[in-house]
């Protein structure tokens, strides 16, 4: 009997220990975010038109840069809604701040529209912040639409963020808004069981996945492959021009596996944009060239025109016999100015290369009207070195020999 009175009590005790664990098993976690959120759903709506005025609120209320995106997340997955109609509708060329006035006016939108809104904020309240594109795996199935979401870096650490999965979800044709929080200030390492960048630099990991194991599901930290330093070769990335950049992530695309027709897209799109870009900049190349054709060569125009002036200036002077009287350095000066203009404008024309046959006619033309005055020029300095070694008694004696006129021709 005292057996089955403390078999009864323990089955009781037992009982109730289940019921208290299942109690405790179903009691809410505590959203360690509620006062922040709190704080930035407060923002008024005169300040909401604009990621400029959301910014200047999340820099004006919150201080660190966790709880900044903690602001702009809320903000984003509370304010837009998931625009179902639209949902197969992503384009990802479309202009960033076309994408962000249409969600912000209507208040509605897709994932480029998310994400576009929450990293224009972050840009904004001084965050680094960047849109990841790629595609994602939901029940263990790769979607056949693509994806964006967004990497901020927080106490120089890349966490990741997707305000579209994190303001609700999709169900029989609705959309139900419920902030998830798994999709906050996640770790990389983590996202990319569901998360695969088209550009394997945005996954921020050491031993990046290919397309191939993300496919696999096999998205574990594998050692035995080479080490990637994304750190550094973000920053090169950002160092790079246009060009340079796409031919990158279209290297490290194709590397990574082209698997599914939205790589394909992806890849195909840069290097249409590539071609485009080279075709353009050398149209531009082309165009910068012939400026710069032409501006040297009205450069030694100019000169020449100058010098010319100059010569001139000192042949009238020579032909009222040096009167008004100056110095044997200013005299001797008057040439050597107009000697340093006639060298300026050949020089001019040695920076013209690869010219075509017109322009070449007129380099030619040029030149030789510079080589002609310089003959004049130096007949000059010639006369005026003997000037100069006579005492100034028999100077102007020199005057009477003959007379000089324009362009330095001499009269008989």
């Amino acid at each position: 009997m005292w057996y089955c009175k403390i078999m009864k009590r323990n089955r009781l005790l037992l009982f109730f220990l289940v019921i208290f664990q299942v109690a405790a098993a179903q009691k809410p976690v505590a959203n360690e975010y509620t006062a922040i959120d709190r704080k930035m759903l407060l923002i008024p709506d005169s300040l909401c038109a604009t990621t400029d005025d959301i910014a200047v609120y999340v820099r004006s209320n919150f201080k660190n840069a966790k709880d900044q995106t903690r602001a702009v997340f809320i903000w984003t997955a509370s304010n837009i809604r998931y625009d179902i109609e639209n949902m197969f509708a992503i384009n990802f060329y479309e202009k960033t701040t076309d994408r962000i006035e249409k969600a912000l006016k209507t208040r509605k939108g897709i994932c480029d529209n998310y994400a576009a809104v929450f990293n224009d904020i972050c840009l904004k309240t001084g965050l680094k912040s960047f849109v990841v594109e790629g595609f994602t795996k939901q029940n263990g199935f790769t979607d056949y639409i693509p994806h964006a979401w967004c990497a901020v870096l927080i106490d120089n650490s890349w966490r990741m963020f997707d305000p579209t999965w994190g303001s609700g979800y999709v169900m029989n044709g609705r959309f139900f808004r419920k902030i998830n929080n798994a999709y906050f200030n996640a770790d990389p390492a983590v996202l990319i069981k569901s998360h695969m960048p088209f550009d394997l630099l945005w996954q921020f990991l050491y031993y990046p996945v290919t397309t191939q194991e993300f496919y696999e599901g096999k998205t574990g930290q594998n050692k035995t492959k080479s080490f990637f330093n994304f750190p550094d070769s973000i920053q090169v990335y950002q160092q790079q021009d246009t060009i340079q950049q796409m031919m990158a992530v279209a290297g490290r695309i194709e590397r990574n596996g082209v698997k599914n027709a939205m790589i394909f897209d992806r890849l195909h799109h840069i290097r249409a944009q590539l071609e485009n870009l080279n075709q353009r900049n050398k149209v531009q190349l082309e165009n910068e060239r012939q400026q710069k054709i032409a501006a040297s060569y009205n450069q030694s125009i100019i000169s020449y025109n100058d010098g010319i002036n100059d010569y001139n200036s000192f042949i009238e002077y020579r032909n009222k016999q040096f009167i008004p009287e100056k110095s044997d350095a200013e005299i001797k000066g008057m040439l050597d100015t107009a000697a340093a203009k006639f060298n300026k404008a050949k020089e001019k024309l040695t920076e013209i290369a690869n010219p075509d046959a017109n322009i070449a006619i007129l380099l030619a033309q040029q030149q030789k009207a510079i080589d002609n005055v310089q003959v004049h020029l130096k007949e000059q300095q010639d006369w005026l070195v003997i000037y100069f070694s006579k005492p100034k008694s028999k100077r102007k004696a020199m005057f009477y020999e003959k007379k000089t006129t324009w362009f330095g021709i001499p009269v008989q």
